[in-house]
């Protein structure tokens, strides 16, 4: 079961809430080392930090250190503050929403133990709660909507007592007042008193070492069990001060110590277009537009392409190009076009190296079967791709540099030679690769390696001038050589996929190249004629949706920067003014939420615990 604890203190004792918090996190880690977190209350502030870490990793953290330091000019008369440490029984702890403590509108509360029957409570009060959350999170919920009907907690409490079904200790701060609360149904809450203070805590024996070896006072005998279904409300300020906040408004939220969200929408941002100033490279002159914008002018399309294809077009019917097919919208869009509007005799292959989802295995049978196309499969050892992935992962978390995340990636880049071999194969001499669109671009992966060169109109990895392909040849050689665990049984596949990717000639058609993107013709043209499927997992915007690694990539550049490839596809839409910038925040927010549901396929894939490897992520320190 989980350790929750608490303090409401008279006048700012800084020191002694840090030792208590510090104290109370390390000690009540025993009863869970899932996640811990903490919630500060005063007249002037409101502050949650939590994170999917034991107690005592979270008093190592910079925002533990910076969560005090907001106090030192606080001159409040009471501050209150909670914490737990969580033993996980309902809800993932690295979805930090599902963590502790619980924030609602009116309320901050912590739950020890598991409430069997909270959605029943929800339907006897007619309350609907649309998020998908936890036992704990919906009974929160259910005590401020309650609230909200201005009943008093103590007449909620009567109401449902008899209700619950379950275990609970409870303890919660209500935000609109100074008062704190706690209430157990099986007398696992114990707290000291006096004067100056109000403690408590999941077990006595915690309470009595805080006492004894940080108090320095012999008084553990003054230690009070709760009685059981009783609920305790303490406030220590004095009569002749208001029950209410003294402050008219609302405390400071400084809570964005450790809300990711809060933190990326503060980012400043390119005013024309959406990149953050997280972005390698990115500069801003006075009217705040990005070094980006400022140097962006349209790509010129290439050669017509009916000029292209009626040179390579066989007469007789034969086959006459290669194409890549991955089971995307760009891929089956390119082979529907290749087919149907430049008449030519393709064949499509796929490289499935082992991260190649079930959606887009299905969307390649669909197009190959209603165009009459053959369809020529490659697969290596994907027991060895697989465990690959998982080592450099591994490797990376050990040393996390975001310009070594490509390198996860690297067993796929077979995808280019199979595009050399096969045509030689098959006796053709044009593959096509469905790709090339400037939106696609991701500058941002060459920046974190230290390049500053711009890339964005470089669709081909083999065209990077030679002082890049050196900048990056010593980036990941130096990052090699630093940390040693990348050299496992992947070293050769990688140092291969980089030959293969940037050394070896790429003579490619590139399709996008040469006609103009257009997101909403592709869609609807593979829907309404080939009944082609989305990805639900993916969100709305289904770019890269055949790639199971492309939720977890997108998810650490989130956690530690502020944005995905998103933002760059984004905000070279705004450029070419296919979306306002209001529009590309709005769908941006979408487009790099988590996937979580796709995390744990890819996990469960390359055999990754995932809760393990994303609670890591979590405590990297962030450029936000």
């Amino acid at each position: 079961m989980c350790g929750i604890f608490g303090l409401q203190l008279k006048q700012k004792n800084k020191e002694l809430l840090k030792n208590f918090t510090s104290f109370m996190l390390k000690e009540s880690e025993l009863r869970g080392r899932d996640a811990s977190g903490i919630y500060l209350q005063s007249e002037n502030i409101q502050s949650t930090l939590k994170k999917p870490v034991n107690g005592f990793q979270l008093t190592k953290l910079v925002d533990y250190s910076s969560f005090f330091e907001n106090i030192k000019d606080d001159t409040s008369n009471i501050f209150n503050l909670i914490g737990q440490c969580r033993l996980a029984t309902n809800g993932k702890i690295f979805i930090n929403d599902f963590n502790q403590p619980i924030e609602t509108e009116n309320l901050t509360m912590l739950h020890n133990g598991i409430i069997l029957n909270d959605l029943d409570l929800l339907n006897k009060f007619n309350i609907t709660n649309k998020k998908e959350v936890s036992d704990s999170h919906n009974f929160a919920f259910f005590l401020d909507s309650l609230k909200k009907k201005n009943l008093s907690y103590n007449k909620i409490f009567e109401e449902i007592v008899k209700d619950i079904k379950g275990s609970y200790s409870i303890a919660f701060i209500d935000k609109n007042s100074e008062k704190i609360f706690f209430i157990s149904n099986f007398g696992s809450l114990y707290f000291y008193k006096n004067d100056d203070f109000i403690i408590f805590s999941s077990e006595k024996k915690i309470l009595e070492n805080f006492i004894l070896k940080k108090l320095k006072i012999n008084q553990v005998n003054q230690i009070l069990k709760t009685e059981i279904n009783k609920l305790y409300q303490f406030s220590l300020q004095t009569n002749n001060q208001s029950q209410k906040l003294q402050n008219s408004n609302k405390p400071i939220s400084i809570g964005v110590i450790n809300n990711l969200d809060c933190k990326i929408k503060n980012l400043k941002r390119c005013s024309k277009c959406i990149l953050p100033e997280s972005y390698p490279y990115i500069s801003f002159d006075k009217n705040g537009v990005c070094n980006y914008c400022n140097s962006y002018s349209p790509r010129k399309l290439k050669d017509d392409l009916k000029n292209i294809f009626d040179k390579y077009r066989s007469k007789d019917g034969s086959i006459d190009c290669l194409v890549g097919l991955s089971g995307g919208r760009d891929s089956c869009y390119g082979l529907h076009l290749l087919k149907k509007k430049y008449r030519m005799n393709p064949v499509a292959y796929t490289y499935d190296w082992g991260l190649t989802t079930d959606i887009s295995r299905r969307n390649q049978a669909l197009m190959v079967g209603a165009l009459g196309v053959e369809h020529i499969i490659r697969a290596p050892n994907i027991d060895f791709k697989r465990d690959c992935i998982q080592k450099n992962i591994n490797a990376w978390l050990k040393k996390p540099k975001l310009g070594m995340v490509p390198i996860f990636m690297s067993g796929d880049k077979d995808f280019y030679e199979y595009g050399r071999k096969l045509r030689k194969e098959l006796g053709v001499k044009l593959t096509v690769f469905c790709s090339g669109h400037e939106e696609e671009q991701r500058n941002f992966f060459v920046g974190f390696c230290g390049v500053k060169k711009d890339l964005a109109y470089t669709s081909r990895l083999y065209e990077y001038p030679i002082i890049v392909k050196a900048q990056l040849a010593i980036y990941y050689m130096i990052n090699f050589i630093i940390n040693p665990r990348y050299i496992n049984k992947s070293f050769m596949d990688s140092l291969k996929s980089f030959f293969t990717s940037f050394i070896f000639k790429d003579d490619f058609l590139y399709l996008f190249e040469h006609m103009e993107w257009n997101e909403n013709e592709i869609i609807e043209t593979l829907k309404n004629e080939y009944n082609w499927q989305e990805d639900k997992a993916y969100g709305r915007n289904q770019w890269r949706m055949g790639d199971g690694q492309t939720a977890f990539t997108n998810y650490i550049f989130r956690q530690l920067v502020g944005f995905t490839e998103f933002d760059d596809f984004r905000s070279t839409q705004i450029r070419k003014g296919k979306i306002t910038r209001d529009e590309a925040l709005y769908l941006v927010e979408k487009d790099n939420e988590p996937k979580y549901e796709v995390l744990e396929k890819f996990a469960s894939t390359v055999g990754l615990n995932l809760e393990s490897v994303l609670s890591k992520i979590d405590v990297i320190k962030k450029n936000i």
